[in-house]
């Protein structure tokens, strides 16, 4: 019972980290409180990548759903076999593990290299990316981001939820592995039989 609820406050845990992953991609999309950017389409590319409301946010919501309702300790069973409804209710929590991986890993990569290239903003040489060519040297010389005009404070802003993403998404990536791990485990240690005996059903 023990393990049994471990699983589940992680599978909990991922449920407020896609909710906050929703949040902090919906304030990407409105630089200091203001949404003229994104109406005139005056923002990074990558935070149309949905990243974070997607698929760190209702992809994840789902998979949390998932496997939430796998630990919830009621015996569903797909088959006659007790046996055998353990092994698919493994099976099942091992897939949508991996898929939890998946999509905030997604998540991971592209606010990663939305950090990294920095923001679209005008600068004296009109709208364009900045930082792009510094290869993300300019997240550590502040004195350059003064390049950036408007929208005010932009650079600033993005680093900040960029980074908030990132950590977000990391999270959910390591509870996702940890679990992957537990049933992998479950399987390779002999918790109970994987293989389904000739006669058991």
């Amino acid at each position: 019972m023990g393990a049994r609820q471990c699983e589940g406050c992680l599978s909990g845990l991922l449920i407020p980290l896609a909710l906050w992953s929703i949040i902090v991609n919906i304030l990407l999309y409105f630089p200091n409180g203001q949404t003229s950017y994104a109406s005139s389409n005056k923002l990074t590319n990558y935070v149309w990548y949905f990243e974070g409301i997607c698929f760190s946010g209702v992809m994840m919501l789902i998979v949390a759903t998932v496997l939430l309702v796998l630990d919830s300790g009621n015996n569903y069973k797909c088959c006659q076999s007790e046996n055998c409804s353990k092994k698919y209710m493994t099976l099942l929590s091992i897939i949508f593990s991996a898929l939890g991986i998946a999509f905030s890993g997604y998540c991971l990569v592209i606010s990663v290299l939305g950090l990294v290239q920095g923001p679209y903003c005008r600068t004296l040489n009109g709208w364009e990316y900045a930082f792009e060519d510094t290869a993300g040297r300019f997240l550590t010389d502040s004195s350059t981001w003064a390049q950036c005009l408007e929208p005010a404070h932009v650079v600033e802003w993005n680093i900040i939820l960029f980074s908030i993403l990132i950590t977000l998404s990391g999270l959910q990536v390591i509870v996702c592995l940890i679990r992957l791990i537990i049933q992998l485990i479950k399987i390779l240690c002999g918790t109970y039989s994987v293989i389904i005996q000739p006669g058991v059903i």
